[in-house]
């Protein structure tokens, strides 16, 4: 387990400091945090499990999370954006999850859009946002990160291999070490698109950090599922996709390679 005290500590000049909440086991991190939102928690409130139950990615896909191997957190934000930009927020959130992954541990992630960590081929994180909306702002939104950090064995049928931070890293990785400087990179990644010159930026840096968004042959799996080369982001974090029929601006759906 953690040691809330030293969490607390590390992150005393954060916003995160003032709402820390550790469950042994729950259902899902993000139901927590939902939950703790619509009945009015405050910016920056964290909720971390050591297991969940009922774990889940985009799309409500299970996300399997034993206990004591992973680190499952979610945080409720309340940024000062219009909801037009609320489609940066995971992307800003893998740009933080991949800076604390490099500081921690010195290993590269690529960031395969919308919202999935990978090292190399192998999936080892995901994030998902979930968001309510009033008068066109975005009035909380909740960040679940889960990133695969002591598993040594994975179920066969993923669609995409998974790999976890210990394999990749060849020894044993500080769940809490990594919590603290993965709060800290999310803190200055959601300043940052707070903040408008800041934020325009972020879809170029994602590019940076990521093989899939352009240049790569894919397949769009979703409500707008195609098949082309990846094009990069517009300023809205969308991908674009040239294909047979035109350029299409894909919001929505997950990413397959078609080369691999």
């Amino acid at each position: 387990m953690y040691d809330v005290a030293l969490i607390e500590a590390a992150l005393s000049d954060t916003v995160f400091a003032r709402e820390l909440h550790f469950a042994a086991s729950t259902a899902s991190t993000n139901d927590d945090a939902l939950r703790a939102a619509r009945a009015g928690a405050p910016d920056g409130s964290v909720y971390v499990a050591d297991e969940q139950t009922a774990g889940r990615g985009r799309g409500n896909n299970e996300w399997h999370s034993a206990s004591g191997e992973g680190l499952y957190v979610s945080v409720v934000m309340r940024p000062s954006i219009a909801a037009s930009r609320l489609s940066l927020l995971p992307l800003s959130a893998g740009l933080a999850a991949a800076n604390a992954i490099q500081a921690s541990i010195g290993l590269t992630v690529d960031l395969r859009w919308p919202n999935d960590l990978l090292i190399g081929p192998r999936k080892t994180g995901g994030i998902l946002v979930e968001s309510h909306l009033e008068a066109g702002a975005v009035a909380f939104a909740v960040v679940g990160i889960g990133i695969n950090v002591h598993q040594r064995a994975f179920a066969a049928h993923m669609a995409t291999p998974a790999t976890s931070l210990d394999l990749e890293a060849g020894g044993h990785t500080g769940r809490q070490q990594l919590l603290i400087a993965l709060l800290k990179s999310l803190e200055r990644e959601v300043l940052a698109l707070c903040d408008r010159e800041a934020g325009q930026v972020i879809p170029r840096r994602v590019e940076s950090s990521s093989t899939w968004v352009r240049g790569r042959r894919v397949e769009v799996h979703g409500p707008q599922a195609c098949a082309g080369v990846t094009q990069g982001l517009d300023e809205n974090g969308f991908l674009r996709v040239a294909t047979n029929d035109g350029v299409v601006t894909v919001q929505t759906g997950g990413l397959r390679s078609v080369d691999d």
